[in-house]
């Protein structure tokens, strides 16, 4: 890996922009960036409570706005006052569940935000490179387990990934429009399942074990047998910045995966580590029957050969390591009143710390 991760991008006359700074990956990746010294500014919806931006009281730590990507105006209104040079566009309804209940708002939101974010992006004659986070789930998947790579055809079966799909075909669009009109270069990011600490989202497995964890009592895995590719928060925000940091060297590719690269683990296997790195006791049982139709692949797997082979990238934790992690984060904040950017901090210098020694070894 590169040890002078951020430099390019310190060089930049204008900041990065990260939309969707108040959700849990976006929390994450604008104290990365401060940490590295990289100018950064934000517009999101505002935080929901208990999420990690209202935990570490973020508010006000950079410049930033409220506001919605679907208005085209506002995000073309803050981009002309702030003149990003860079945009990291995480701004999403990124629950499948969720987007079983409100499909056409996580339509509007996933594909129209992301055309408005990428027009405005186009607007403003300062942006040189936008970076759409999309998810491994645009994949078609027969659930037959073989690892995606970035050729492989895209579909979308529940709302969410069929509008994460729509996001990537805005993305072509643009990356079209740049190629024929002149623009900033675009790039589409799929990531793995992302865990660490402060994500406290409904549905998702390790803020699902957390909840469970604090109130005590028996906790259902609802898909037991269910694979995912689980990674370190850190590992694919690093890979970001270091694709983006390719773009700017001239190196254009439509698309990049990260995730581990060892095979993904069953969500039993991810609970019983995390059960057993928790200091008290919990119960934890399989969900045997349901009678909800099945709403999300039972297997997923994702290659990132190409992130390895291209950018020097390689995931730093191990998928059991990345659940410790979590675990012991969560522990430290609400078992020993650690403060949650000061734990933040704690696992951002151990991942530049092995940056630097992998980039002298």
């Amino acid at each position: 890996m590169n040890s002078a991760l951020g430099g390019t991008l310190r060089q930049l006359s204008g900041p990065v922009l990260v939309t969707g700074h108040t959700g849990f990956k976006g929390t994450w990746l604008t104290i990365l960036l401060e940490h590295l010294n990289v100018p950064v500014i934000g517009y999101s919806l505002p935080a929901e409570k208990d999420s990690l931006f209202d935990r570490a009281k973020r508010v006000g730590s950079i410049p930033e706005t409220f506001s919605d990507i679907r208005d085209l105006d506002s995000v073309g209104r803050f981009m002309d006052i702030h003149k990003p040079s860079i945009v990291m566009h995480l701004a999403a309804q990124p629950l499948v569940l969720e987007s079983y209940r409100t499909p056409v708002g996580t339509f509007a939101t996933n594909v129209m935000g992301t055309a408005n974010v990428l027009s405005a992006s186009f607007g403003t004659g300062t942006v040189q490179a936008v970076a759409v986070i999309t998810t491994d789930k645009v994949y078609r998947n027969d659930n037959s387990g073989r690892a995606f790579i970035e050729s492989d055809p895209l579909a979308g079966k529940d709302p969410y990934s069929a509008s994460k799909v729509g996001s990537e075909a805005a993305v072509a669009a643009w990356q079209q429009i740049s190629k024929i009109s002149g623009g900033p270069s675009v790039i589409s990011l799929r990531a793995g399942n992302v865990i660490g600490g402060g994500d406290w989202a409904e549905d998702r497995l390790i803020p699902d074990l957390i909840r469970g964890f604090v109130k005590g009592g028996k906790i259902t895995l609802r898909n037991p047998q269910s694979t995912r590719p689980w990674q370190h928060v850190l590992d694919p925000l690093i890979g970001y910045l270091m694709a983006v940091e390719n773009l700017l060297g001239g190196n254009q590719i439509d698309a990049l995966n990260f995730g581990p690269v060892t095979k993904s683990l069953e969500v039993k296997r991810i609970a019983e580590i995390a059960q057993r790195a928790w200091p008290a006791p919990i119960e934890i049982e399989n969900s045997v029957s349901s009678s909800i139709p099945e709403t999300e692949a039972l297997v997923l797997d994702l290659n990132s050969r190409m992130a390895q082979d291209l950018l020097g990238w390689s995931p730093m934790w191990s998928q059991e390591e990345a659940v410790l992690s979590s675990v012991k984060w969560w522990d430290r904040v609400l078992n020993k009143a650690v403060d949650p950017q000061m734990a933040c901090f704690e696992d951002i210098e151990f991942a530049i710390k092995n940056l630097s020694s992998l980039g002298n070894s």
